[in-house]
């Protein structure tokens, strides 16, 4: 979606950015560094690095931002358990855009891999 957006918007992103890649989340996306490590720590559930990384992005960012974030991972996490409850079916795993972007991100490294067609 990041990749998609930013080509009709015409701005220049790194998706390494998903990978934890500081430098990589900063390009194109303001306080992208900052909203990458919230949305690590909310994506594992690390609490300590939740209270740090919302106080992070708060300081330099504001709370209205912070609260965007938090909704928009709110709202991410009822999509996906929503269509895996329905059994929704995920795209085209043979696209040449979704193999470009699992060899990109190296997500075959991840245990579930395996689990996954493609």
């Amino acid at each position: 979606m990041l990749r998609a957006s930013a080509t009709t918007t015409e701005t220049e992103v790194n998706i390494n950015g998903i990978n934890g890649n500081v430098a990589a989340a900063d390009v194109g996306v303001e306080f992208g560094a900052e909203l990458m490590q919230f949305a690590e720590a909310v994506a594992t559930r690390n609490q300590a690095g939740l209270e740090h990384s919302r106080t992070a992005l708060r300081s330099i960012a504001g709370t209205d931002v912070l609260v965007d974030a938090a909704g928009v991972a709110a709202n991410f996490q009822r999509m996906v358990r929503i269509a895996d409850s329905m059994g929704i079916p995920i795209d085209d795993t043979e696209s040449d855009l979704g193999k470009s972007v699992r060899s990109e991100l190296d997500l075959g490294r991840f245990a579930s891999a395996q689990n996954t067609f493609g």
